[in-house]
């Protein structure tokens, strides 16, 4: 394969060898620091996709995971499976708080609509096919056009091999594009899930906090049809055959030791402009922080007396407080350092690299000074349109959605627009079977008033004309107003049923505008506008992507002239990261942080109640240590979770982390809370991640759960 500018941003590199979130095809590039960090594999055999260890790894789809046994077993963290778990909980059968077995194939559950398995097959650099020399001279709307058709045609011809998910990822801004391929099971069934007093043991209060004491694994199982092709849930279905996977440790981690993780990680912000750093930390995130404590605090008031409701609304609670966390964090850690000086700082040297020569300016200096224009633009929009697009209910959302795919169904596929295509469909019809169990009316009404009132208080000339029309919003309005005007919205609809909801997938434009359902309505009147905003974004979009790309462009020529890595950002995609096992000193109060934490902790924050309700059956299995074969001689106990200075993001929750033989040794759940901001600004001495030690996964299904009938599966016995 030809250098790309991602392998050659590799070739010298400095960075430490924990640093990097790397695409399978750079590791042969970073060989020498792979084999110093412990590695016993060949690091070519990494980037083979369809061999071992790499052919077990999966996605979720927000979500890693990875085959731990040859009848397509699935290992991945108890967040992960939760909302299949909420979907399939009543108050009768609580199985977010009681745990789930399936002692057979017979027993496992569906998984939560739309969940799937994917299994990466290919990657390819098809940049020069989605950037062409004639797309390349396009800027604006045109060239957002297309670059998206050549996407298109490009996953067309890939997804004639049946089965198969294609999508061409953008890495480096746009500057380079890459096809994945991947395996699409659609049949997924839930098979283990610990009890909540194992999988969320701490709770929120715990969230990226160490030491750690959460139980945070869980099982899924991947079907197929019987001659092997992929196939929507079947009761004739038989479970997949994976050519690889995942083998149990033979020996137990210790302190020092390498680790890797193989996983899917979202996205990280290390190459943004300083005016994106302000934007986020002064505008982005602090809002974001107050809203979601606002949307938390309404869902518990909501819900506080119908546990069914609760049960819908868990997950989505769950991830809320998640990323609530998680941005306040960042917050506090960006409050104490100089970040925004730093990064001011490099984009001043890059600039004045720029100008120090008349070639390197007329090849990127208009760019740089564009880039900065178009991002100021972009965030202004954001800005205005916050508070409107939060209050949106979430039926008319579904009902725009689903006139979208009726005025698109009535062109050619290749002419719709991505996400509304035939490849589209199952994804849309599972989004909206959902909606059975993890929507009410009640709340989502709720939710939408606490945004709708600060929406209705702008001037007329910062809000939504079209939008103000179908809700009745007028200047002056109080909150009894916008409340009977948005509860006149939703009793003038009936797409609170399923069945009818359902109905709606598949029929046609005119039917959309003869119908008087009130969602339905709106969203017809709002399609028009919607198109227009959606043309000036796109318009926007495509003269960003060319700026942003130049302006990577210039970035990755002007660390390569320092003799720096350039790792492409996360994006969702295949990536590998290792290092060591290791604990570290923790400034901020003077303690020492050890590497591993073990079950004895769990007695310890028990409680008997809320986060820290441990199963009286594991309290009392620690309290008699009956830990079998999982006692580590060393630590005195069974270990549960170990910090590794692993570069890992949102994403990679689920990610197989494996030995330096490439043997499983646990699962990565979380990152500390003053190191989650390397998602921004990578800091060696702070960054840690958390994984769950295999050796607890095992001896917790053994001693506790007894689900002697997977340990024999994944060959534990």
């Amino acid at each position: 394969m030809h250098k790309t500018l991602i392998a050659l941003a590799i070739l010298s590199t400095a960075a430490q060898a924990d640093e990097g979130m790397w695409m399978p095809q750079q590791l042969p590039q970073v060989a020498k620091q792979l084999k110093a960090a412990g590695l016993k594999l060949d690091p070519a055999n990494l980037t083979k996709l369809t061999e071992f260890p790499m052919g077990a790894i999966v996605s979720l789809g927000g979500c890693s995971a990875s085959f731990v046994s040859p009848q397509g077993l699935v290992a991945t963290n108890h967040h992960c499976v939760y909302g299949s778990v909420a979907h399939n909980s009543t108050p009768e059968r609580d199985l977010l708080a009681n745990g789930f077995l399936a002692h057979n194939f017979g027993e496992e559950l569906p998984a939560a609509p739309g969940s799937r398995i994917f299994v990466t097959k290919a990657v390819t650099n098809v940049s020069k096919q989605v950037v062409t020399a004639d797309v390349a001279k396009l800027s604006g709307k045109k060239r957002s056009d297309a670059i998206e058709k050549n996407q298109k045609s490009i996953q067309a011809e890939c997804e004639k091999d049946e089965g198969h998910r294609c999508t061409v990822s953008s890495y480096y801004g746009g500057l380079e594009y890459y096809l994945i391929k991947q395996l699409e099971i659609r049949d997924v069934r839930l098979v283990h899930a610990p009890p909540a007093g194992v999988g969320k043991f701490g709770g929120d209060t715990d969230n990226w906090m160490w030491p750690r004491h959460t139980g945070d694994y869980g099982f899924y199982r991947a079907y197929v049809s019987k001659d092997g092709k992929a196939a929507d849930f079947s009761k004739d279905n038989v479970p997949y055959l994976p050519q690889h996977f995942l083998k149990l440790a033979k020996e137990g981690s210790k302190e020092g030791d390498f680790v890797m993780v193989l996983g899917y990680p979202g996205r990280t912000n290390r190459h943004r402009l300083p005016s994106e750093v302000s934007y986020t930390f002064d505008w982005s995130y602090p809002t974001f922080v107050k809203t979601s404590a606002e949307s938390l605090a309404t869902i518990a008031d909501t819900t506080k007396d119908n546990k069914d409701t609760a049960l819908k609304y868990a997950s989505q609670v769950a991830s809320i407080n998640n990323y609530y966390k998680n941005r306040q964090g960042m917050l506090d850690s960006y409050a104490g350092s100089d970040m925004l000086k730093r990064k001011t700082a490099e984009h001043e040297a890059l600039k004045t690299w720029i100008n120090a020569t008349p070639a390197r300016k007329a090849e990127y200096a208009a760019d740089i000074e564009l880039v900065e224009k178009l991002i100021a633009q972009r965030d202004a929009e954001t800005k205005r349109d916050y508070f409107l697009s939060s209050s949106k209910p979430r039926l008319l959302n579904t009902a725009r959605t689903l006139y979208r795919l009726a005025i698109e169904n009535t062109k050619p596929d290749a002419e719709r627009k991505a996400g509304f295509q035939v490849r589209d469909v199952p994804r849309i019809k599972s989004s909206v079977a959902a909606l059975v169990r993890n929507y009410d009316e009640k709340v989502d009404k709720a939710l939408v008033m606490n945004s709708l009132t600060k929406y209705a208080a702008l001037p007329a000339a910062q809000r939504n004309a079209e939008f103000d029309a179908v809700i009745g919003i007028k200047d002056g309005m109080n909150k009894a107003d916008l409340q009977a005007a948005l509860d006149v919205m939703y009793a003038g609809s009936k797409l609170g049923d399923a069945a009818e909801r359902s109905s709606w997938i598949g029929k046609t434009p005119a039917e959309f505008k003869a119908s008087n359902d009130a969602f339905i309505k709106a969203a017809v009147a709002l399609y028009e506008p919607g198109m227009k905003e959606e043309a000036e974004e796109e318009e926007l979009g495509g003269k960003l992507q060319q700026a942003y790309a130049n302006y990577m462009k210039a970035k990755i020529a002007f660390m390569q002239s320092k003799g720096q890595a350039v790792y492409p950002d996360a994006n969702g995609t295949l990536r590998v990261t290792f290092g060591q096992i290791a604990g570290r000193d923790h400034g901020a109060d003077g303690t020492t942080w050890k590497a591993f934490t073990t079950v004895e902790g769990v007695v310890a924050k028990a409680t008997g109640e809320g986060e820290f309700n441990a199963p009286k059956a594991q309290l009392a299995a620690i309290k008699a240590k009956d830990f079998g074969k999982y006692f580590d001689p060393k630590l005195k106990s069974v270990p549960l979770a170990y910090l590794a200075t692993l570069d890992i993001t949102g994403g990679n929750s689920g990610s197989a982390a494996l030995n330096a033989k490439g043997e499983w040794i646990g699962l990565a759940f979380d990152g500390t809370l003053d190191s989650i901001i390397s998602d921004w600004d990578f800091n060696k001495a702070n960054t840690r991640d958390i994984q769950v030690d295999l050796r607890y996964i095992l001896w917790n299904m053994k001693h506790v759960d007894h689900a002697d009938n997977l340990l024999k599966e994944m060959n534990a016995e």
